[in-house]
């Protein structure tokens, strides 16, 4: 991968899709804040079991990989917090190149069967940890971006389009592209790229332990699943093409993207896109109302 300077910020990067994100950024030879509330290897626990990763350690494994890995404990759903740590990053950086909005709150009871009124009330905090968040974070971080002109990628997913864990699931990937979408317009005369990315399975902790509680249920997934590497190294590849500008305010499939810059996986494997199975984004109308 060819190496870059530049300043990242991935939020929701203790593990899974955000740790790896960071990570393959970091290889690029960027400096990569990360944030998380995880701070003690295995204060999180999914149906009982200790998940792995804080912020410290990806952060140490930004600087393995090449670049320079600052961990933040931050709390997504505490705006203050969030204004803070874009304080600390204007001030020790001076601007921002790329933001991935990932944080995101995710209930035990995510992936279990049944309809939304017979699960826990709680999964609706996603739609505060993770499209408020995203919201906030993006809304410190403008004039930090608006310098650089820079990128805004939200990690999304086919259950934007499609009934994927339920309605709560739904609307905050659906929010976040729309968000994404809307965000474009105002950062369109600063040049601040922004989009939505519709990842496919990802091969995380969390992602195995739901497989082994559903048999069965997501071993067709699994086996053509992307790593989350794979995706950050296509929001790389996003950030460094000169002319990313064309794709702002657009939801996109990683892995049709991935295809158009040559980005592979990290076992060289070419990820598939889902959009024959699960349906793909719909374009929002261009009409501007202000």
């Amino acid at each position: 991968m060819k190496k870059t300077t530049g300043v990242a910020l991935v939020t929701g990067a203790s593990r899974g899709v955000g740790q790896g994100i960071a990570e393959a950024l970091g290889a690029t030879g960027m400096t990569v804040y990360v944030t998380g509330r995880s701070a003690k290897p295995g204060a999180q626990l999914f149906r009982g079991e200790a998940l792995h990763g804080t912020v410290f350690e990806t952060a140490e494994a930004i600087t393995a990989a090449g670049g320079h890995g600052i961990a933040v404990v931050c709390d997504h759903g505490d705006d203050e917090q969030v204004r803070a740590l874009m304080a600390r990053i204007e001030e020790e950086q001076g601007g921002l190149d790329i933001l991935v909005n990932n944080a995101l709150t995710i209930d035990d009871s995510l992936t279990e069967p049944g309809p939304f009124w017979s699960k826990p009330l709680s999964l609706v905090r996603m739609l505060d940890v993770g499209l408020r968040s995203s919201y906030v974070a993006s809304y410190y971080a403008a004039p930090l971006l608006i310098r650089r002109k820079g990128l805004v990628v939200f990690t999304s997913s086919f259950g934007a389009g499609c009934y994927m864990h339920g309605p709560a699931y739904g609307a905050q990937k659906a929010g976040g592209d729309k968000m994404a979408s809307d965000m474009a317009v105002d950062f369109e005369p600063h040049e601040v790229t922004v989009v939505s990315l519709w990842l496919g399975m990802q091969l995380t902790q969390r992602s195995e332990l739901a497989s082994k509680a559903h048999e069965g249920t997501y071993e067709q997934f699994r086996q053509v699943a992307e790593t989350p590497h794979f995706n950050g190294r296509l929001i790389s590849a996003l950030w460094r093409d000169p002319e990313r500008q064309r794709l702002s305010g657009q939801t996109l499939v990683s892995a049709e993207l991935a295809q158009g810059y040559g980005v592979r996986d990290r076992d060289e494997r070419q990820p598939i896109s889902w959009r024959e199975q699960l349906g793909g984004p719909r374009p929002f109308h261009p009409a501007r109302i202000g």
